[in-house]
């Protein structure tokens, strides 16, 4: 028979066991995070431990030569082309409003696949949402609605190009058109680009390092030019998808190398356009990159908060919908890594989610009457502040992953530092060009 006291001791060694193999396993995963470069030259560790960074901080990361980015030889976007130009701007589309009826209008970014396509489904099959899927290829939206059963009648495909500035404008002048004087309800911005593995930046049309123009100036853009609108709706939400990789208080953003810093926006003071590829004006880092666009992301919505919420009633929030290890959004990453990943994030970390239960996750912040409070950070399930605790049915549970209640989750002290989101917010503004007229009330409540 076993004694109490050996339960224990088998208990301790488990434990022991688990934390030896997240530690091991995070500096394993943690390589997938690095530039391929990294690797070829050995500067990469695979025995790094989980308090230590993978990648030294003090390691060489060579910024692009000027003159190979103004080639357009090595930034990944040639210089003769673009990504969206005037020959591929869409034809308006009209007489929304009678399509539309008494739903409630939601435009999700993103929406051909993963996170977004899972929340545009969901809305859509409520019956109570009239969805406009904002995607890059049009053709690609319209296929994958039908192959998933979105209900006819309950939403149209409209072109957006994040990584285009005119883009963005085209779309909302579009979607105005569409839905004509009925405002817009709901606004979701969930798409994103995630280029951990690129030596050298890619550059949006408009000369911003692609992540950051895509994820971050776009949506900033974007949700700017529909304010105005969407003061009209009665219970308008805007909701700016976060990660757990812009906040420092979490296992993925703050003990993964490297971490999410603004900086002094020293990047954004110049401009944040080509060669200037980081928002802190240091040499390109891919898997940095995103991390800060997160952060800004999250910084947007505090600002939206507090400078518009008590005026227009919308609700702006953010969310961390959970690991969706098999999103397209690790595409760039190397084969062995989208293999292990979600395997790693399910059994040991408890962090991993599918993407049907995380698109339910965003559509509950739009739809969910608990979520009608402004400036709330919501997660799931432990918000991933620390590995899972192991439970009887053999799945940490704890992490952020699948399962578990809403709740209002804390963001990193770099996150809600209210300065440094306030100099964000008016750089942005000069980034993008967005002028007094195209905001909320002429600009007023900026001054």
């Amino acid at each position: 028979w076993v004694t109490s006291t050996t339960i224990e001791d088998l208990k301790q060694q488990r434990s022991i066991m688990i934390r030896f193999l997240t530690v091991a396993c995070l500096a394993t995963l943690a390589a997938g995070f690095a530039p391929a470069r990294f690797q070829q030259t050995g500067i990469l560790s695979n025995s790094a431990t989980i308090t230590t960074s993978v990648v030294s901080p003090s390691s060489p990361r060579v910024a692009p030569s000027l003159a190979a980015v103004s080639s357009g030889e090595k930034s990944g976007v040639s210089r003769s082309s673009k990504i969206y130009s005037p020959d591929s701007k869409e034809i308006p589309k009209v007489l929304g409003g009678v399509k539309i009826g008494l739903r409630k209008l939601v435009v999700v970014t993103g929406a051909s696949s993963g996170l977004g396509l899972n929340a545009a489904v969901t809305l859509a099959k409520t019956g109570k949402y009239f969805v406009v899927m904002a995607c890059r290829d049009v053709e690609k939206g319209k296929k994958v609605a039908k192959e998933r059963g979105m209900p006819d009648g309950s939403y149209t495909v409209m072109k957006l190009e994040l990584a285009n500035l005119q883009s963005v404008r085209d779309f909302v002048a579009n979607l105005k058109a569409f839905k004509s004087a009925r405002p817009l309800t709901h606004l979701i911005c969930n798409a994103a680009v995630y280029k951990p593995t690129d030596p050298e930046p890619a550059w949006t049309d408009d000369g911003f390092e692609m992540s950051m123009g895509v994820n971050h100036f776009g949506h900033f853009l974007l949700v700017n030019l529909l304010l105005e609108d969407m003061s009209r709706a009665k219970g308008a939400r805007v909701c700016i998808v976060g990660s757990i990789t812009g906040n420092t208080n979490t296992v993925g953003g703050g003990l993964v190398y490297p971490q999410a810093d603004l900086g002094n926006l020293s990047g954004f003071e110049k401009g944040a356009r080509e060669p200037v590829a980081m928002a802190d004006g240091n040499p390109f880092f891919g898997a940095k990159a995103y991390k800060d666009s997160k952060v800004c992301n999250m910084m947007t919505v505090s600002e939206l908060h507090r400078r518009y919420h008590e005026d227009t009633g919308i609700v702006f929030s953010s969310m961390y919908p959970g690991c969706i290890a098999e999103t397209a959004l690790f595409r760039e990453k190397r084969q062995w890594f989208r293999k292990l990943f979600p395997v790693f994030m399910k059994y040991v970390t408890g962090g991993y989610v599918g993407e049907e239960e995380a698109g339910e996750r965003l559509a509950q912040v739009i739809d969910d009457p608990q979520c009608n409070k402004s400036g709330v950070y919501w997660s799931w399930n432990g918000g991933a502040q620390t590995v899972g605790r192991w439970s009887p049915d053999g799945k940490p549970r704890g992490a952020g992953g699948s399962g578990g209640e809403i709740f209002e989750n804390q963001q990193s002290d770099a996150v809600k530092d209210i300065e440094t989101a306030k100099k964000m917010w008016e750089l942005s503004k000069k980034a993008v060009g967005l002028t007094d007229k195209e905001m909320y009330k002429g600009g007023k409540l900026e001054r």
